[in-house]
């Protein structure tokens, strides 16, 4: 079976509404992308938490419909034209989309990944490369952490340099429970992880399961605040968010911090590092410990009166 794609270049005002008319003309889907992209008038549409972006389209944007090969797609474009009040129907062009293996090209784009001295994510339907490691098996999901980003491997490798046995650790903000899993695999005996995201609470204990650390415990916020950890402090505390939020919550995280503990804060880029550490320096004295593709990660130690170096 294949489709046939719907091309059409529209200003940021019509993208969001012919969308949504497409679908209702007979396309099966929509998507919406920058016209520009690769060129020097790309506009990346992302934001941190309480800064995202205002528009929802790019100023040229490209808005790419899948219809049934057989299908109008003349009529489908003037149909949705008409129904947000065009005076006319917008140019288009149409490209056809080829039948495929589509779960097998997907799982073909994530290979094992190396992280650290001796750490291998493998998603499921791999092998892993080398048994003897310790091997996370990880595949790609709803909630945040595969060890392909930056700011993962970072907190990865700062975990594997300072193994804990028989220390406890919180992940705050853990996503799919990769940090965490790390800490236990490594030694650590009481681990917890947070997330404000059920789904990725979700994730991250089907993960636990799976890589045979199910007493992990995972927990939304308003649980955390009502177990047994209520009041707990922790030798390690690891937080892999992003800068603006890592500033709100200096106060509590630097308070779930055991006396002589480790703090270790990623998803910061090497220009925010100076912004987030001066926000804990009430605190904790923070310092980068290394970085990587732009992005740092730092880290510090409750009663020490001077960061600790970078590796």
């Amino acid at each position: 079976m294949s489709w046939t794609e719907i091309v059409i270049e529209v200003a940021r005002d019509h993208a969001e509404a012919l969308s949504d008319a497409l679908i209702e003309a007979g396309a099966l889907s929509v998507s919406v992308e920058d016209a520009d992209e690769g060129t020097e008038q790309e506009q990346p549409l992302f934001g941190e938490p309480g800064m995202e972006p205002k528009q929802a389209a790019w100023e040229h944007s490209r808005v790419v419909a899948l219809t049934d090969v057989d299908a109008d797609q003349a009529a489908i474009v003037a149909e949705a034209a008409a129904a947000i009040g065009l005076a006319a129907a917008p140019a288009f062009t149409t490209r056809k989309v080829d039948d495929e293996d589509w779960v097998r090209l997907t799982q073909s784009q994530f290979e094992p990944i190396h992280i650290g001295k001796n750490i291998w994510v493998v998603p499921s339907w791999h092998e892993a490369p080398d048994p003897s490691a310790l091997i996370l098996e990880l595949d790609p999901g709803l909630a945040f952490g595969t060890g392909s980003h930056p700011t993962t491997k970072l907190c990865m490798e700062w975990l594997e340099a300072h193994p804990a046995p028989g220390q406890s650790v919180l992940d705050y903000g853990c996503g799919s429970g990769i940090l965490a899993m790390v800490a236990r695999k490594l030694g650590a005996t009481k681990v917890a992880g947070v997330d404000i995201d059920p789904q990725a609470i979700e994730s991250a204990r089907d993960n636990a399961t799976r890589n045979q650390v199910s007493d992990i415990e995972y927990f939304v916020p308003e649980e955390f605040a009502q177990s047994a950890h209520a009041e707990a402090k922790f030798d390690i505390v690891v937080a892999n968010i992003l800068s603006s939020p890592l500033k709100l919550m200096a106060p509590m995280l630097s308070g779930r911090v055991a006396p002589g503990g480790a703090l270790i804060l990623s998803g910061v880029l090497a220009r925010q590092a100076e912004e987030v550490a001066a926000a804990y320096a009430p605190f904790i004295k923070m310092g980068v410990w290394a970085e990587h593709e732009g992005w740092v990660a730092l880290h510090g130690r409750l009663g020490s009166d001077s960061a600790p170096a970078a590796r």
